[in-house]
């Protein structure tokens, strides 16, 4: 490796297997080639790191993962928070200007520490800075791609419906159309990520100015889906456009969730604490956090659905052994253009992208 201004100057022997050392032409700085990686400074080899980590993402809870492999649950977490900040370090750059048309929102409820919170307010949920009881994972979603957009965690309050649509718009190019079900601050979340302002000019007489207003973004299409329940039984089905009921006849779009409620039944298989009673909760919501955010960055880069493959050409199909193959694995993120090749685990604990 001498190509650009880093070159590599001498091997060097780890649990894992040999390692090289790098030099920087520019600084003069030494480095490992595992630095600001998963696996930098680590003593335990790095198979059995990748499975405890691999084991996370198919709802194996800590305590199996600890007993299989022989290491600590705290252990195991702070190999977990390594592996989300790496997601995020990854997902940052790579999620930019998504070329989507359309963008649903959902919420999924959850517990963490235990089912009723200590502390809640008038409608029973959670204060923004609690730690317990019922919380809910804010997820979007882009169709076209079957990509997952972003992934917050927190109570259902607005603040919390805002940091949602505040993601969203961070990594979309455009304002897509707008989806979610009847929560009744999600109109607001939208206005507040999606508006224009209207200063008056100053008209010259006496008084107080007039305040500047404030309005719903001209393109900006939002839709919801009604969902009356009673007793956790769903009684009726009903769409109700909120903003641009033109502009959505016009673009022919359907008013649905159905595809990001997928995406929430998959998180639910993936992720222990995520499951239906279940008694591996997640002690804080940073954990959480962390395990989401990590699913997130493997299902768009490593895990490729079958809603989005493609038919080899007839010209290009070679056989292996007595199979031929006829369809071209894709990630959500090969659909949308941003890579060019399903990652491997490795490939995704070891990714760096240029500040």
């Amino acid at each position: 490796m001498t190509g650009g201004n880093v070159s590599a100057i001498a091997p060097y022997l780890t649990h894992s297997g040999t390692r090289r050392l790098l030099r920087c032409h520019t600084c003069a700085t030494q480095f490992s080639e595992t630095r600001e990686t998963v696996f930098f400074d680590l003593r335990t080899p790095e198979d059995k790191v990748m499975m405890a980590l691999k084991r996370l993402l198919v709802r194996v809870d800590l305590a199996g993962i600890s007993f299989v492999l022989g290491v600590t649950e705290e252990t195991v977490l702070a190999w977990l928070r390594r592996a989300a900040h790496q997601a995020e370090a990854i997902t940052r750059p790579l999620l930019r200007n998504l070329p989507v048309t359309q963008v649903p929102l959902d919420e999924m409820g959850n517990f963490i520490a235990r089912k009723h919170a200590r502390e809640t307010d008038e409608a029973g949920e959670r204060g923004p800075n609690g730690e317990d009881g019922r919380q809910w994972l804010w997820g979007s979603f882009a169709p076209e791609f079957r990509l997952m957009i972003a992934a917050v965690v927190g109570p259902r309050t607005l603040d919390m419906a805002q940091e949602g649509v505040a993601v969203t718009k961070a990594r979309v190019a455009g304002i897509p159309a707008c989806f979610s079900d009847g929560f009744t601050g999600s109109l607001a979340a939208r206005i507040a990520a999606f508006h224009v302002v209207t200063i008056w000019a100053r008209t010259g007489k006496r008084g107080r100015p007039r305040k500047p207003l404030c309005a719903p973004h001209p393109d900006l299409v939002y839709g919801q889906l009604i969902k009356p329940k009673q007793h956790g039984k769903l009684l009726t089905l009903s769409t109700r456009v909120v903003l641009g009921a033109e502009r959505l006849t016009h673009v022919g779009f359907t008013i649905r969730t159905a595809l990001v409620e997928r995406v929430n039944l998959t998180l639910r298989q993936a992720l222990a604490p995520l499951a239906r009673k279940t008694a591996s909760c997640c002690k804080d919501r940073e954990r959480m956090r962390q395990r989401v955010v990590f699913f997130q960055a493997f299902s768009n880069v490593g895990r490729p659905p079958m809603s989005v493959r493609q038919p080899w050409p007839l010209q290009e199909r070679t056989r292996c052994g007595a199979i031929c193959p006829r369809w071209q694995e894709r990630t959500p993120a090969m659909a949308a253009g941003l890579t060019d090749h399903v990652w491997t685990f490795r490939e995704l604990l070891t990714a760096k992208f240029e500040p």
